[in-house]
């Protein structure tokens, strides 16, 4: 893509990364976009491929293309038609989650993540990456908001963590057999133990990047997934 850049004579390309491709900050820190890759996240494919493309922008800018990076978070708002990353709330609004994971996650309002890439297209530093967050917010935190917003008890359990490698196994193995696809991969089970927490500040102070709230992202994707048939 970026060789067609190249010889199609583009100016400057925004490549859409994620933040899987920083990996695990170590325990109780916030990643950054110079945080070091690590070894465990080395070991799933989706953070190493993200990782590995980056590097191919990276190499490409110095043949030509003025390239800029963007890390989005978990993107929440209206328009998540796939599920990306909407199932564990709608989960919640369905009264259907019996318990939630010990980790945490950077949650980010779709609507930032828009602006976020039209500010890297037109002040971005040439090389370099930005992460577009928003909140840090435990899945307990982020469960009980989404519950208070739809009526819903909140779950009182909380999935062990020596419990999260053995279910991610059993939904592995459910995936090779099913035609239908579980909610959830077996990668993001083993993974929901640790806290993917990510510091937006590069982003805020270079490209005046909004820092939005998480309630208001799903409040918004609460009214989409009732609008279009997702909750009664």
């Amino acid at each position: 893509m970026l060789d067609t850049c190249l010889r199609a004579g583009v100016q400057r390309v925004v490549y859409t990364s994620s933040v899987a491709a920083i990996g695990i900050p170590p325990a109780g820190t916030v990643g950054r976009e110079d945080t070091e890759f690590d070894s465990l996240s080395a070991t799933f494919a989706y953070a190493d491929s993200k990782r590995r493309a980056e590097e191919e922008v990276r190499r490409a800018v110095d043949r030509g293309p003025a390239a800029v990076i963007v890390k989005p978070a978990i993107v929440i708002g209206a328009g998540d038609q796939y599920l990306i990353a909407g199932q564990l709330g709608l989960d919640v609004a369905r009264g259907r989650l019996p318990a939630v994971p010990p980790g945490g996650i950077c949650l980010v309002d779709v609507d930032a993540v828009v602006q976020g890439h039209i500010a890297a297209a037109e002040r971005g530093r040439v090389g370099e990456r930005y992460i577009l967050g928003g909140e840090n917010l435990s899945y307990r935190e982020m469960v009980a908001m989404i519950a208070s917003m739809t009526g819903r008890p909140a779950p009182r359990r909380t999935i062990p963590r020596r419990a999260l490698p053995v279910l991610g196994a059993i939904v592995d193995a459910a995936n090779r057999v099913s035609p239908r696809p579980q909610p959830v991969s077996g990668d993001q089970l083993r993974l929901s133990v640790w806290d993917f927490f990510f510091d937006s500040g590069k982003a805020v102070r270079e490209l005046g990047y909004p820092l939005l709230p998480f309630r208001g992202a799903a409040e918004k994707a609460l009214r989409w997934y009732r609008e279009h048939g997702y909750l009664a």
